[in-house]
């Protein structure tokens, strides 16, 4: 695992230790592809650093409380007053926004925000905005659900082990491996590593639902609509399906929600829907595809995509194994 790293990386021992300990812990095979893998996350979204600097985070974290502000007709300059006060480290929270460099220090003073002063509650509620960190910039609502089998001893919260070497190693590696998935190649993971488990598999399920309804679809990822029980794009376009799927709009449902785990693909109306799309179009079709997601956050500031972000990692992979 070592000799995969740079030699400008610094503590490559401590990273090649962390990272043996990640996939022991969590019954993975140490294979160059699964380590090349993991490493090459680990090198596009923080190139192997634990915390890694975000250019503009302070005026990204004003932006931020000004616009939570603004949502809540409170006066821009009551808010920037009340944040003159002194926080537990001895300077006042606009000192620290001004000059927070990284997530941790930035989740730290939102924290903190949040405990100590009633305008941080206000404008936060108990949600830190701080939602990715550390080194594979892994979710921290998906590693607050997945600690069981953590074989470190946590002092602090999930979210602040998120921001170290070995909790981000392991709740990244978790979410890029640690999940059954029938994909040919690596550089799907890579793609579900950006937009959610099974997101491949099910981009290209929306295209076959696409062919034998005729209805235009983007390629998302999302079967149903996540925030609302009423159906989204691709649930109507199933419907469209009902009476050649033999099902109702209620067992339609039911089967779609299952996109977020493997068995989905067991289901009569995964099967189905392939069997009417490639009878449509008279050939066969994809069972994987590259979402088409653009990248959406304040720290990124070109075009981007999540099938840019697969195939930039796929490359490293690439390279790390023929090292």
């Amino acid at each position: 695992m070592r000799q995969k790293m740079p030699a400008s990386v610094k503590d490559r021992d401590a990273w090649a230790k962390d990272l043996a300990t990640t996939f022991e812990s969590q019954g993975l095979a140490p294979t160059l592809e699964n380590v090349c893998s993991v490493l090459a996350v680990a090198q596009q979204e923080s190139n192997y650093q634990a915390d890694p600097a975000v250019p503009g985070l302070s005026k990204i974290a004003w932006q931020e409380i000004d616009r939570r502000a603004e949502r809540m007709h409170i006066p821009p300059f009551l808010v920037h007053t009340a944040l003159k006060i002194k926080s537990p480290n001895g300077k006042s929270y606009s000192e620290r926004l001004d000059s927070v460099r990284t997530e941790k220090q930035l989740s730290a003073i939102f924290d903190d925000l949040i405990s100590m002063v009633p305008m941080g509650q206000t404008l936060f509620g108990s949600l830190n905005p701080v939602r990715t960190g550390g080194p594979m910039q892994v979710s921290i609502a998906f590693a607050e659900q997945h600690t069981k089998g953590y074989p470190w001893k946590m002092d602090g919260t999930v979210r602040q082990e998120v921001f170290s070497r070995r909790g981000g190693l392991w709740f990244g590696t978790y979410h890029l491996l640690n999940y059954p998935a029938s994909y040919s190649a690596p550089i799907y993971r890579f793609a579900d590593f950006n937009a959610g488990w099974y997101a491949s598999r099910n981009a290209a399920f929306q295209n076959a639902v696409s062919k034998a309804s005729g209805v235009k679809l983007a390629l998302d990822g999302d079967l149903i609509r996540y925030d609302s029980k009423e159906p989204g794009k691709t649930e109507l376009a199933t419907r469209k399906l009902a009476a050649k799927l033999g099902m109702s709009d209620s067992e339609i449902r039911r089967q779609l929600e299952k996109g977020d785990s493997f068995s989905f693909e067991e289901t009569a109306l995964y099967k189905k829907v392939y069997q009417l799309a490639e009878a449509k179009t008279g050939k066969s079709l994809p069972r994987e595809m590259l979402p088409g997601i653009q990248l959406e956050s304040p720290k990124i500031t070109r075009n981007l995509t999540t099938a840019w972000f697969a195939k930039r990692v796929d490359e490293r992979r690439a390279r790390c194994m023929k090292q």
